[in-house]
Formats: C-alpha cells, sequence, structure tokens
C-alpha cells in the first residue's frame, strides 16, 4: 500500500546540480584543480559535501589534512547561497506532482546529501516547504547514499507521527542517481528513477524510470506498492 513518497532534492525537487558544481569548483580553484561537468557527473554528483572532499583527498586530488573538510564544506555552503538565491529553480512538473499526492493525503520526505541550510533555502523561496513532512538531510546521517541509512532514518521519523505503522515496503523513492536508487533499494523501498541528471541506461536498477514526473499518475504509485 502507498503510503509515502521520498524525494531526493538535487536534480529531483530542483535543478540545482549545476550549482553545487559551480560552488565546488569556486572552493577547489585555491587548491588549482576543478572539476569539468562531465567529470562531476560521472563521478561525484550524489555525494554529500564531506564524502565528496574525503574522497578527493583519499585520491590525493586535494592534498590537505581531512579536519579541513568542515571548512571547506562552509566555504562551499556560502557560494552555493548566493548562487541559489539568484539561479535557484524548482523543476518543471514538481509543484503539480507534490499537489497531487497531498490531494490524496500522501506524506512526502525529502532525503538528501544536501545541507539542511541549503534545502530549507529553496524550498522557503519556492513556497514548497509545507509539503514535506520529514526532511533528512547531510548532517544527520554518518554514511551517505549508497548506504540506506538516510532512508531509514526518514521511515523513523515519519512513523512518529504515522496513525499507523508505515513499512519500507509502503513508500516510494523518487531518485535522479545510481546511488540514490541503491539505496532504496537497499533500504527495502520501492524506487523509481527521473532521467533528469542521468540517461535511462544508468539507471536501470530502478523499478521504474521516467523522463518527467507528469507521467506518473497516483494509479501508476499505488500499482508499484500493491
Amino acid at each position: 500500500m502507498l503510503r509515502a513518497v521520498i524525494f531526493d532534492f538535487d536534480g529531483v525537487i530542483t535543478d540545482s546540480e549545476i550549482l553545487h558544481l559551480r560552488a565546488f569548483n569556486y572552493v577547489l580553484a585555491a587548491y588549482g584543480t576543478r572539476f569539468s561537468t562531465e567529470e562531476y557527473y560521472k563521478h561525484y554528483l550524489g555525494l554529500s559535501d564531506s564524502d565528496l572532499f574525503t574522497l578527493l583527498i583519499d585520491k590525493q586530488i586535494l592534498r590537505i589534512p581531512k579536519d579541513s573538510i568542515p571548512t571547506l564544506i562552509k566555504q562551499k555552503n556560502r557560494y552555493f547561497e548566493q548562487l541559489a538565491k539568484t539561479e535557484g529553480k524548482i523543476i518543471d512538473g514538481v509543484r503539480d506532482f507534490l499537489s497531487m499526492l497531498k490531494k490524496h493525503n500522501i506524506p512526502m520526505a525529502i532525503c538528501s546529501g544536501a545541507l539542511r541550510a541549503e534545502i530549507e533555502l529553496i524550498l522557503a523561496d519556492s513556497n514548497l516547504r509545507s509539503f514535506f513532512d520529514v526532511i533528512v538531510s547531510a548532517e544527520e546521517v554518518k554514511k551517505g547514499k549508497p548506504d540506506p541509512e538516510g532512508f531509514l532514518i526518514v521511515l523513523n521519523k515519519l512513523n512518529k507521527n504515522a496513525p499507523q505503522p508505515i513499512s519500507a515496503r509502503d513508500c516510494i523513492v523518487i531518485e535522479d542517481s545510481h546511488w540514490g536508487i541503491e539505496a532504496a533499494n537497499s533500504a527495502g523501498m520501492h524506487s523509481i528513477a527521473i532521467t533528469n541528471s542521468y540517461p535511462p541506461e544508468k539507471l536501470a536498477m530502478a523499478e521504474k524510470v521516467v523522463t518527467h514526473l507528469s507521467e506518473l499518475s497516483i494509479d501508476d504509485l499505488r500499482r508499484l506498492c500493491s
């Protein structure tokens, strides 16, 4: 039974992946390196800020101590917020899709590797905050996607206010990356991939792949959970 829909944020709710890339490159420029768009989307999209910087240090792309990571994250976050205020936008069709779920009293949540401040900023500016019962951001998990920890935390939070227990199989996750789909599947949840960031063949592990949220009706979602 369909009891909840959980969304990734960047690349699903908001078209902000390119803003993250620009913010990362702003920080990395001080160390004489940068990502190409192809490189970022192929290897790093979907990682939390902490995991991304850790990976760069492990690869010796950044030759700095790991205790510098919190400072790098703050620098990146400040620049991202500047970009989001002027260039952040909600993906076409998201508002209508959220309204459809609300009409049918389906609880909604966000599980994202983005920072809480980044998520709240964009939701507030777009008047979407009221749709979401639960938000789990990078600060609340020890292991980012593809680990299922974030989705399991979301489920626990949803159950605190649910009149009847919600199981993992009652939840649908909507993601744009293979890391997110892997995490959803590992959490025992149903998965839908949207091709905003990757081609369909990269998202084949999802139960359903769509190019736009308008392709999904409430009956489609219910059938997935039946």
